[in-house]
């Protein structure tokens, strides 16, 4: 007899199927048509979301599989990247990262300033816009199969950066609102400056581990196993401190990157992530609400906002990843534009304070989708012209996918 709880669960997953189908229809359109598919996937969450159709309302369940799916997926890309090529592009990925939230916070605080806004509102319009999500970015990357070229290499640098920088001024501009500065703040940055530098010490003292390291528990039939429980550990771990948990999947995946069953794992978990990363997308679509731009107001800041996400971001990149070269520092820029579940994290903090107002909580939220939407669009059309550059500096062999 099926237990009470079993019509609800029916509803969840029928949600759940609804939303991974739309996903993957989503992505096979924009595929098709010459467009990144995580694209299609933004879209067919938008879509049969609670502003469009209103087939499904994502709730709980989904957003924690949404979660999931990212770290799986931030998990993958730190397989394929070495410790040693992220040092190597250390300078660029700092420079463009702290120019990379300095810019975008200045202009949007600027913007919010000359609308009217109080100087605490201001703060968190500039923070949200501060913000950068790697999620978007690394899929796109991994997609196009460039992940090992430098401006790759940089972003991901440079976005890893960037959360701790992000932590830092959550920690201070909600601290300042709450009127509650303390050491505790202090703690939180030191906690995560740790967490990295021991995750990289750690990675690069796993090189050359064995296989058998993986598979010498009884229960793991596969190294994925004990890696996937790395990686989630991690996760945890980073979250705990206060760091986004994407942030400890991808310091698990640079660890495992380092041993010997790097390329069996790495083999393994790609089918995870493509079953787990469109819920990511496809739940960030269904928060975009278009109706927002009804309002000839909204519409107006929603834009400008998103503009100054876009060109601040491009503009850090161009001038702290122009050793890239033109076309690698442009894609730097537009792959830190995307601002994600970051975005809209820092947006509803400032809801919850009170100091974003219903209406320029919904302007800002829709210049954070629009920045998620718009620069896969761009990384399109830039990535290959960027590959080929890196390609011809490098002296190898152009890619013929």
């Amino acid at each position: 007899m099926p237990g009470a709880g079993s019509a609800e669960t029916l509803d969840v997953i029928v949600g759940l199927f609804v939303l991974f189908v739309a996903a993957k229809l989503g992505e096979e359109v924009f595929r098709r048509i010459g467009q990144p598919g995580v694209v299609g996937e933004l879209a067919g969450g938008f879509l049969v979301g609670p502003y469009a159709l209103g087939l499904v309302a994502p709730g709980e369940t989904a957003t924690v599989l949404a979660e999931i799916g990212v770290v799986i997926l931030l998990f993958a890309v730190g397989l394929e990247i070495k410790t040693d090529q992220l040092l190597q592009v250390g300078r660029p990925a700092a420079i463009t990262a702290i120019l990379g939230v300095v810019f975008p916070m200045a202009a949007g605080a600027g913007y919010a300033l000359l609308t009217g806004k109080e100087p605490a509102t201001a703060a968190f319009v500039g923070l949200a816009l501060a913000a950068t999500s790697i999620g978007i970015t690394s899929r796109v990357l991994a997609d196009l199969g460039v992940l090992d070229r430098g401006f790759s290499r940089i972003i991901i640098g440079a976005a890893v950066i960037d959360d701790v920088l992000a932590l830092i001024l959550i920690g201070i501009v909600s601290g300042a609102a709450e009127g509650d500065l303390s050491v505790a703040t202090l703690g939180l940055v030191v906690g995560a400056l740790g967490f990295v530098a021991l995750g990289f010490a750690i990675a690069r003292r796993a090189r050359g581990v064995r296989r058998e390291v993986f598979t010498w528990p009884l229960f793991a039939d596969t190294p994925l196993v004990p890696a996937f429980m790395l990686m989630l550990g991690l996760a945890i771990l980073a979250a705990f401190i206060g760091l986004a948990a994407i942030i400890g999947a991808f310091v698990a995946g640079l660890i495992v990157a380092e041993t010997e069953a790097q390329d069996e794992i790495e083999h393994e978990v790609k089918p995870l992530a493509s079953v787990f990363a469109p819920f990511f997308f496809a739940v960030t679509g269904a928060q975009l609400d278009l109706g927002a731009l009804l309002d000839p107001r909204l519409a107006l800041a929603a834009i400008v906002l998103a503009i100054i996400g876009i060109v601040t971001k491009v503009l850090a990149g161009v001038i702290g990843a122009r050793s890239a070269g033109r076309w690698g520092a442009l894609a730097v820029g537009i792959g830190m534009a995307p601002r994600g579940e970051v975005g809209i994290v820092v947006v509803t903090l400032g809801l919850s304070l009170g100091l974003l107002s219903a209406e320029l909580f919904s302007a800002v939220l829709v210049a954070v989708v629009l920045t998620t939407v718009v620069a896969p669009i761009m990384l399109n059309v830039v990535v290959p012209r960027a590959a080929a550059e890196s390609d011809a500096a490098e002296g190898r062999e152009p890619a013929t996918a």
